[in-house]
């Protein structure tokens, strides 16, 4: 699954978005595009529905992306 993430411009976002995933589901292997603003995530457990609302939740401007 891939996610936009709109206010997502540096390492440092990054570091916070993969906080907030692992936090959720910590075996999930994460792939950043920062020029994108996009994150893979890859192996996840987890629902979307429910990485994306911890995403939201976090304060990341988030939209799911087809895959």
């Amino acid at each position: 699954m891939r996610f936009r993430i709109a206010n997502m411009t540096c390492g440092g976002c990054a570091k916070g978005v993969t906080a907030t995933l692992k936090e959720i589901d910590p075996a999930a292997e994460l792939r950043f595009d920062l020029e994108r603003r996009e994150v893979a995530v890859e192996k996840a457990a987890a629902d979307p529905a429910i990485l994306e609302t911890a995403l939201t939740s976090a304060g990341w401007k988030t939209e799911r992306l087809a895959d």
